[in-house]
């Protein structure tokens, strides 16, 4: 099979994964606004695995984003911190229990302004502490689960770049 091709079809498998995730917790109430557990953001862990996961994240983050009715600035910044997130976590990829770090962090540091920007949510602190909390619980506990438990099948999984 082609490699471009296979890359492609990783992203968007990937983009859908997120798109349905995020659908999931949306309908649980907890994919917007203060509090903040998507379950989708497990997946920011897939770049560790594959770049394919670069633009499946970022385009799955964005459909999401619009699909829930976020506002505008939630859809442009919310889906950029999930870039900077997957794009860092794929330069860190050689140190595995650092794969969850940077999209906890770009969305920590990125979404409360917007969430105070584009919804009025207050206090700014409190929405720190609960994306930040969401991030670590999504990212953290749950995306590290799904790394270690993707490890072991990663080489039939997804393409393997040169390094």
């Amino acid at each position: 099979m082609n490699k471009k091709t296979l890359y492609l079809a990783h992203a968007a498998v990937i983009a859908a994964l997120y798109v349905v995730l995020t659908f999931l917790a949306n309908a649980l109430g907890l994919a917007s606004y203060a509090v903040q557990l998507r379950f989708s953001e497990a997946l920011t862990i897939l770049p560790f695995f594959t770049p394919a996961a670069i633009p499946g994240l970022f385009v799955g983050c964005l459909l999401s984003n619009i699909f829930i009715g976020a506002a505008l600035p939630d859809i442009i910044f919310g889906s950029a911190a999930t870039l900077l997130g997957a794009v860092l976590t794929w330069k860190l990829r050689k140190y595995k229990w650092l794969a969850p770090i940077p999209p906890i962090v770009a969305n920590a540091l990125i979404v409360p302004p917007v969430l105070l920007f584009a919804y009025g949510i207050e206090p700014l602190w409190l929405s720190f502490v609960t994306v930040t909390a969401g991030e670590i619980l999504s990212c953290g506990v749950l995306g590290m689960l799904l790394l270690f438990t993707l490890q072991k099948y990663a080489k039939a999984l997804f393409l393997q770049p040169e390094i």
